[in-house]
């Protein structure tokens, strides 16, 4: 390994651990009941969007 690829490795790995840990909790405390609430709800849907694709894309290999 260069000293360069060493050298950002090591600075990568610093990196992540700055505000990853706290970035979720950190972000939910700052919003609204209401906007987490309408946050929670988009990705709901996202999810059960995706889900009922694979669902029917099964459906259709089984046919």
């Amino acid at each position: 390994m260069t000293e360069m690829q060493e050298f950002f490795r090591a600075a990568g790995s610093k990196g992540g651990k700055l505000g990853g840990k706290k970035g979720g909790r950190a972000r939910a405390k700052s919003l609204s009941p209401a906007k987490r609430k309408a946050i929670a709800k988009k990705a709901a849907a996202a999810s059960a969007k995706v889900r009922t694709a694979k669902a029917r894309a099964k459906r259709k290999e089984r046919a």
